[in-house]
């Protein structure tokens, strides 16, 4: 049934529809917005004549409009508090689907059936892949339910918990044992002050466009810098709200967060440290089309990043931040972290990085025409391979610039800033504790411009290839176009 709903366009922008959201058959993004909207009770308002038309180009230049049209159409308020429909509407849409199908099959088979695979079904194939070539050793996602829920990013807790994850504010602190926000934002209050956020957020973010391009663009991990900058002498004279002690704890807490949400261990990067590629496997990856190997690294990244954002919500703290910030942090943060965490996948002896069940040079990457971005990433992973970072090292400045308070769009910056001090000092009580000289925290520091500069260009390389190959694009997982783009739509000409 899902499939069949999917030939039919997202009713409120035409773009392509995922299922039958609220009521109505919608996209990915028309859905994510009319539940915000709904779960915050947004007030938009309109600054022409109340009668903007909303499609694919631009259904965010006017919430109060698209708010309208799905409400126009039938998109249930209820159905956000009880994820249901009626019968009657139900009956309706099948109704609608029937009728559409016999329309296609009037067309006839010559020009009919040449829509793009649904993404459940082409995230499946590239699971299986995947699957086959790290069985036992990399724990997916894609297992464990539709992939097309993966792009609610919108409210990370409806994603799939592959850990059992804490959702709430009061469960995260009572995993981490520790309210890093001292009186201020403890545990008993979590709800009401999400709650109270999650309105103002949506208010303060009514009448502007869509942030995603200005994350990607503006937000880097200058917040670091420039901490790093002015708290050389915090350590010896702390805030009133954090102790040494404080800081040992904290320290704990992330490090066994990253732990349990790292991809590989240490263990199995040991295990499969000269297992390669052939050449005769390069070359034949080589050979691939741009659009294939754009489709395996697409899934790779997608997996990852789905153990950052488990990373993200055993930090305390985080789960208490408002939803507009949580996913604000994720977006902008996710692919540096993931850069961090790549230096455990990176062999420096022989310039390899893991992939796919071996390790692969950079040549192996060959057809994704990205050579300068595929050579900037190694060049990273070879720095950081240098510097021989502790899992308590990456752990920490993993959450430091995850932490970032400088993202653009933030509605309560300072609340971040505070949780990023803290893991920060928790970062230079480490090395100091470890007998690290200064010198090795400005190393840590000075990747960050070169990590940004990597986003930028990976953001650069995604964009040119959406406009080439535009099927391919959106044919992507839906995270990995959440994240990186989540206005990614076929142009009139191919969606027709």
């Amino acid at each position: 049934m899902r499939a069949q709903i999917e030939v039919i366009p997202c009713k409120i922008c035409g773009d392509k529809s995922s299922g039958i959201h609220y009521g109505v058959i919608t996209c990915e993004g028309c859905k994510g917005f009319f539940r915000r909207s709904q779960q915050n009770n947004a007030m938009y308002s309109c600054s022409r004549q109340r009668n903007c038309l909303i499609d694919r180009t631009n259904r965010n230049r006017c919430q109060h409009c698209r708010l309208q049209k799905c409400l126009a159409l039938g998109m249930s308020k209820d159905a956000v508090k009880f994820g249901r429909m009626s019968k009657k509407q139900r009956d309706s849409l099948y109704a609608e689907v029937q009728k559409h199908q016999k329309t296609q099959e009037c067309v006839g088979s010559g020009g009919g059936g040449s829509s793009t695979l649904s993404l459940a079904r082409e995230d499946s194939v590239c699971g299986g892949r995947a699957e086959d070539g790290e069985e036992g050793l990399s724990r997916s996602y894609s297992s464990g339910g539709s992939s097309s829920t993966l792009s609610d990013l919108d409210d990370i807790a409806t994603l799939p918990d592959l850990f059992d994850l804490p959702l709430t504010p009061e469960e995260a602190s009572e995993y981490c044992s520790l309210d890093l926000l001292g009186g201020n934002g403890g545990a008993s209050t979590g709800h009401t002050s999400n709650s109270s956020s999650a309105s103002s957020s949506s208010s303060s973010l009514s009448n502007q466009n869509s942030p995603q391009q200005t994350m990607l663009d503006g937000g880097d991990s200058g917040g670091i810098q420039l901490l790093h900058t002015h708290a050389q002498g915090l350590l010896d004279n702390l805030p009133d709200d954090c102790s040494i002690t404080d800081l040992e704890r904290i320290t704990q807490s992330i490090v066994k967060s990253h732990l349990e949400t790292c991809q590989y261990s240490a263990e199995d990067m040991k295990r499969f440290t000269w297992v390669q590629y052939t050449p005769e496997e390069t070359r034949a990856f080589q050979n691939k089309s741009a659009e294939w190997m754009w489709q395996q690294c697409a899934h790779h990244i997608t997996n990852a990043i789905q153990y950052v954002v488990e990373f993200a919500k055993r930090i305390a703290g985080f789960m208490d931040l408002c939803q507009n910030d949580q996913i604000i942090l994720l977006k902008a943060g996710c692919l540096e972290v993931l850069l961090i965490r790549m230096c455990r996948a990176f062999n420096v002896n022989n310039n390899t990085i893991f992939f796919n069940g071996k390790f692969a040079s950079p040549q192996f990457f060959k057809a994704l025409g990205c050579d300068d971005l595929v050579s900037a990433v190694f060049d990273l992973g070879k720095g950081l391979c240098r510097l021989q970072l502790s899992d308590e090292e990456m752990a920490l400045f993993s959450g430091a610039v995850l932490l970032s308070p400088d993202r653009p769009w933030l509605t309560d910056g300072q609340k971040v800033q505070k949780l990023q001090e803290k893991v920060y000092l928790s970062l230079q009580h480490s090395l100091q504790k470890n007998g690290a000289s200064e010198e090795r925290l400005d190393k840590l520091v000075s990747k960050l411009p070169i990590m940004k500069s990597i986003c930028n260009l990976h953001i650069d390389k995604l964009e040119f290839f959406r406009l080439v190959h535009p099927e391919t694009a959106y044919s992507f997982p839906p995270l990995y176009r959440e994240v990186f783009g989540s206005e990614m739509s076929l142009p009139d000409s191919t969606h027709s």
